[in-house]
């Protein structure tokens, strides 16, 4: 289950495959640094992105760098509401595939059979 320390096991990577984690901590930094979005504003973002990936680890560690970066209790809540709309927005979004199959089902008989 989830456990911070969980994450120590990562080593094991690091020695079997060094080339590939030294690539993923290059391209972790590389991400996160200053640039024409502050370190906040990607904080928050990850933080929003890693609750609809629900990845406990991303949103403990996201939380906590967005705090570290200064963000404030109540931009987290907003985040909180930004990455749920955007949970549900898929699904409302996705409902048009729905829509379709719907509309080509309606366009041939009934395939249910009779009880």
């Amino acid at each position: 289950m989830f456990d911070m320390k969980n994450l120590t096991k990562l080593k094991r990577l690091d020695e079997n495959a060094p080339d590939a984690m030294k690539a993923f901590w290059a391209f972790d930094k590389a991400a996160f640094i200053e640039g024409t979005i502050d370190v906040l504003h990607k904080q928050l973002m990850a933080v929003a992105v890693a609750l609809t990936t629900q990845c406990p680890y991303c949103i403990e560690g996201h939380t906590k760098a967005a705090l570290r970066s200064g963000a404030t209790p109540e931009e987290l809540m907003e985040a909180v509401w930004v990455a749920a709309e955007m949970r549900a927005g898929g699904a409302f979004a996705h409902s048009t595939i729905m829509l379709t199959a719907l509309a080509e089902g309606q366009e041939r008989p009934n395939q249910r059979p009779a009880p």
